[in-house]
C-alpha cells in the first residue's frame, strides 16, 4: 500500500497550497489532486450538496487507488469530513482540526483569531474545534471574502491587498488576539501582508502546513511512506476546462503544474452503475 498515491481534493485551486506543503514534506510521494472547478465555490452551497460532492470526488479518487485522502477544502472539512470517515476505509484528513490543534499549542493567552470565507466562518467549525481542545479559549472570527480573488489574481503584495488586509484585520488586531488561524487555503499566499498588518506579536497558523504535518504523522505511524530515494509523480483532475486552473495553479505552485485532465463525474457514476 505504501506505493499508492495521496489523494487531495478541493472545490478549486486553493487546495494547491496544501499540496505544495505535502510536496515539501514528502517529495517521494505520488499525489492525485482533484479540483471541482465546475462547481466552485462550495461556501455558498447547502451542507447536503457539499457532502454529496465530497462523496462523489472521494469515490473517484479511491477508484484510483489512493492510500490517504486530504480534504483540502475548509467548507467540505466542516460539513463532510465525518461522513467520509464513516464511508471510506482509508485515513481521511481535513484542514480544520490540524489548524485548530496548532493554534491551541502556540497561543499564549487563549485569545485566538480565525479568518476564512463567509461559509467557513458561518459554520463555526474552527471555533468548535479550538474550544474542544481549549475550553477557555476566546475565539474571534472574521470573514475575508476578497482575499480569495486577490490570491488568484496574484495581487498579494500591493496597495490593494494591503488596504484590504487592514480593513479586515484591524478589528482582530485591536481585540488583542495573539494567534491568527489562516482558515482558507488561499490565504497562505497573502501571509506576508497578513503578518505585516497583524504585527510581530501575533503568531500566524497556516492550516496547509499543519495538514501536511498531520499527513506525515499518519503515514509514518501506519508505515505507509515510500522510500526517501523515490521521486513522486503528480496528477491533476478538474471538472471544468483546465485553462483557468492551470493559469492560477502555476502561480500557486511556482510553475510546477503538470498535465491537467478534465473529467465528468456524471460519466464516472454511470460507469460505476
Amino acid at each position: 500500500m505504501s506505493w499508492q498515491a495521496i489523494g487531495i481534493f478541493d472545490s478549486g485551486v486553493g487546495g494547491l497550497t496544501v499540496l505544495r506543503e505535502i510536496f515539501r514534506a514528502l517529495p517521494q510521494e505520488d499525489t492525485i489532486y482533484f479540483g471541482d472547478t465546475a462547481r466552485v465555490p462550495y461556501g455558498t452551497k447547502s451542507p447536503e450538496t457539499v457532502a454529496r460532492y465530497a462523496h462523489e470526488i472521494t469515490s473517484f479518487l479511491v477508484r484510483r487507488d489512493i492510500k490517504l485522502l486530504v480534504v483540502a477544502c475548509n467548507t467540505a472539512s466542516a460539513v463532510a469530513l465525518n461522513g467520509l470517515k464513516r464511508e471510506f476505509s482509508i485515513p481521511v484528513v481535513g484542514v480544520i482540526e490540524p489548524g485548530a490543534r496548532r493554534a491551541v499549542e502556540v497561543t499564549r493567552g487563549g485569545r485566538i483569531g480565525v479568518i476564512g470565507t463567509a461559509g467557513t466562518i458561518k459554520s463555526s467549525a474552527y471555533s468548535r474545534a479550538i474550544k474542544r481542545l481549549l475550553p477557555s479559549a476566546e475565539v474571534l472570527t472574521r470573514a475575508c471574502p476578497l482575499f480569495v480573488p486577490l490570491a488568484e489574481e496574484g495581487w498579494t503584495d500591493n496597495q490593494v491587498a494591503r488596504l484590504t488586509a487592514q480593513s479586515y484585520l484591524q478589528e482582530l488586531k485591536d481585540a488583542g488576539v495573539d494567534t491568527l488561524v489562516l482558515g482558507c487555503t488561499h490565504y497562505p499566499l497573502l501571509k506576508t501582508i497578513i503578518a505585516e498588518t497583524m504585527g510581530p506579536d501575533v503568531v500566524l497558523v497556516d492550516s496547509a502546513e499543519e495538514t501536511a504535518r498531520t499527513v506525515v504523522e499518519i503515514l509514518t505511524k501506519k508505515k505507509l511512506l515510500r522510500p526517501d530515494a523515490e521521486k513522486g509523480n503528480h496528477h491533476y483532475y478538474v471538472t471544468d476546462i483546465p485553462a483557468g486552473f492551470i493559469r492560477v495553479g502555476n502561480r500557486f505552485l511556482g510553475g510546477r503544474l503538470g498535465d491537467v485532465y478534465q473529467v465528468n463525474l456524471e460519466n464516472e457514476r454511470e460507469d460505476e452503475d
